[in-house]
Parts: C-alpha cells; sequence; structure tokens
C-alpha cells in the first residue's frame, strides 16, 4: 500500500513519527538556543569591557567590569589552587546542610498547618510576622545564639530556604480538592492513610517547587553569611574559606578578575543544585505536569 494512502488511512500512525521527532527537535533547538544567549552575552560583555581601548568611550557600567578574557586567564590560574576547589566544598557542605534542615523542618510544619485550622491560626500570624525579615537580619542573632560561627552561617540559610519551603507546603497541601479527602475517608482509608495517598502526592509537586526556588536563595544568602562572618573559619585562607569568602578576599586584594570567577562559580553551583532538584522532581512526581510531562 502507499505510504500516503496509508497515512490517510491511519491518521495516528502518522502522528506517532511526528510526535517523537518533536521530542527530539525541540531540546536540539533549545540547546541551540542557550549557547547562542550565553555567547551573545559573552560578546557584549567583551566589546563593553573593552569599549574605551577599542572605541574611544566608555560604556556605562561594562567598562568598569574586568573583560571576559581576563576572567578566563584569571580562572585558568585558579584552577590548579586547591584553596578555590576548597571554598567550592566550604559553601556547598554549608548549602546543604542548612538546606536539608530546613526541608526536614519545613515540610511538616507546612502541612500541619495545612491540616489543622486551629494549628494554622495560632501559628500562621506568627510565622506571617517573622517571614518577611531578610535572612541577613538575623546574622547578629545567629552569631549571639550559636556557640560557633559554622553553626551561625548553617543556621541563616536555613532560615533563607525554611520559609518558601513551609509556604509551599502549605499552599500546595491545601489547593487538594476536599472531595478527594471526603471520598477516602468515604471508602474507610484510615488518616494516615489519606496522608499518604491524598495529600502528600497532591502537595509534592509544590513542595519540591519550592525546594527549587530555596536552593537558589540558599546560594545567595551563603555568600551574604560567609562575607559577614569572615568565611566561618579562624585564619581562614583567602581561597579556603568559601566562595564569599573568596570573593572578599579578592575584592580586599584588588584581584576584580577573580571577584567575577566567584560571582560565576555561584551561578553554576546554583544553577547545578536546580538541575539537580529539577532531575529528581521529573521522577518523584511523574503525575505533575510541569515536572514529569516536560522535564
Amino acid at each position: 500500500m502507499n505510504p500516503a494512502m496509508a497515512s490517510a488511512l491511519d491518521p495516528g500512525a502518522s502522528l506517532a513519527p511526528v510526535a517523537g521527532r518533536r521530542r527530539k527537535v525541540a531540546p536540539a533547538r533549545a540547546q541551540r538556543r542557550a549557547i547562542a544567549s550565553y555567547l551573545g552575552a559573552i560578546l557584549v560583555w567583551q566589546i563593553g569591557s573593552m569599549s574605551t581601548r577599542w572605541f574611544g568611550f566608555e560604556v556605562p557600567f561594562f567598562s568598569r567590569i574586568p573583560a571576559p578574557s581576563g576572567v578566563v586567564a584569571a580562572w585558568y590560574r585558579l584552577i590548579g589552587d586547591p584553596g578555590y576547589w576548597q571554598s567550592w566544598l566550604v559553601s556547598s557542605e554549608r548549602v546543604t546542610a542548612g538546606f536539608a534542615a530546613a526541608v526536614v523542618a519545613g515540610v511538616p510544619v507546612g502541612l500541619v498547618m495545612a491540616l489543622s485550622r486551629p494549628v494554622r491560626e495560632v501559628f500562621f500570624p506568627v510565622f506571617e510576622l517573622l517571614r518577611p525579615i531578610p535572612p541577613l537580619a538575623w546574622v547578629p542573632v545567629a552569631i549571639i545564639f550559636w556557640p560557633t560561627q559554622e553553626l551561625s552561617i548553617a543556621f541563616v540559610i536555613f532560615i533563607g530556604a525554611f520559609y518558601t519551603i513551609v509556604l509551599n507546603a502549605l499552599n500546595g497541601a491545601r489547593a487538594i480538592d476536599p472531595r478527594l479527602v471526603q471520598l477516602a475517608r468515604s471508602m474507610g482509608a484510615s488518616e494516615f492513610n489519606v496522608f499518604r495517598r491524598v495529600v502528600l502526592p497532591g502537595a509534592l509537586p509544590s513542595i519540591l517547587v519550592g525546594m527549587e526556588v530555596s536552593i537558589g536563595i540558599t546560594w545567595e544568602v551563603v555568600v551574604a553569611a560567609e562575607l559577614i562572618s569572615g568565611g566561618g573559619h579562624s585564619g581562614a585562607s583567602t581561597s579556603g574559606g568559601g566562595l564569599g569568602f573568596f570573593i572578599w578576599n579578592s575584592y580586599v586584594g584588588g584581584s576584580y578578575s577573580q571577584i567575577v570567577v566567584g560571582m560565576i562559580s555561584i551561578g553554576i553551583a546554583g544553577y547545578l543544585s536546580c538541575a539537580a532538584l529539577r532531575a529528581v522532581a521529573s521522577r518523584v512526581a511523574r503525575w505533575d505536569a510541569p515536572h514529569g510531562g516536560r522535564a
């Protein structure tokens, strides 16, 4: 039979290969656009930073930042410096500890407030009062309250992630259709089974989104906390007290190219953290379209 006739008789036979090709083409196209975006940004940055030398006039903001060529040269020198990688490790450990504590504490708190009206009415007003306070405002309190600087930094990171996770868990659980809970109870499900099979799966996509947002906040907070606390280690080296401390020491030492290296390193660390959480979300919440359907 002619392939055109076969396609006309069975439209589904022709749609399946087309859908498969679209799924393959879309990621490749997105990757090409991302690469073009990066290259375009670097080109604009290079031209702007070299405008005085090349064109004889300054481009606002860009002319005062080191050129990408100088940043790459500084980065190349740092690749062989163990202290630079130690800064990566120290900041990563702090973010992991603070973020894990926020997830362990924040998810149950959010779910309990969603499921219990009396608990929500008692604790949510206090939660909303404390939530607008910036994490960095907690730094003096953390230094006074916790016995070591390392615990103080971890606590500030915890604060940065805690409120976002609680709010997403709370809203995710409250968004579940009450009829689903009533249906499960009418079929004889216990409260534990209702929670395990209805509430938790229904709130999980929102919880995962909150985790993804909060992991980015933790990288912002850890840098600022390290800047304020001096790295958290007594006698920390220029590039061994965390990426925030690395940036500060680069500024004090007048190495502006290293400042940009530290900033880009934080961006890469945050991107990798979000990508890892996104990959976990696509496997855990397969039924959720934003994660499972388009990841």
